[in-house]
């Protein structure tokens, strides 16, 4: 189910997508069972804080630069920026870990 508050980040927008306010960055891939099961509560996190935060996703097959630019070695990897800068981050499936991420950057 595709959620219309949740942007989708390419190499070629990824640093203008992250450049202002706070932005979530859930890197997933298709193949990535965990990754599919914490897709709906990123939804559910855009959901909750539209206007607060914004959302993205990055596909890390369709970019692979990304990754290794961010150091990331497993998925699901979230990422929070803030003004471009990465502030937290958080591996594995734990909706909990990640809405905390987003509640104490708030």
């Amino acid at each position: 189910m595709a959620n219309e508050k949740v942007i989708h980040l390419s190499e070629q927008d990824f640093d203008s997508g992250v450049a202002e306010g706070l932005t979530l960055v859930d890197f997933w891939a298709e193949w990535c069972a965990p990754c599919l099961a914490l897709g709906p509560h990123i939804d559910k996190i855009a959901e909750d804080y539209a206007g607060k935060v914004r959302v993205a996703k990055v596909d890390i097959d369709a970019n692979p630069n990304i990754p290794g630019k961010l150091g990331i070695r497993g998925i699901p990897t979230v990422m929070l920026f803030k003004d471009g800068q990465q502030v937290n981050v958080t591996i594995g499936n734990d909706p909990r870990k990640v809405r905390a991420m987003v509640d104490q950057a708030l």
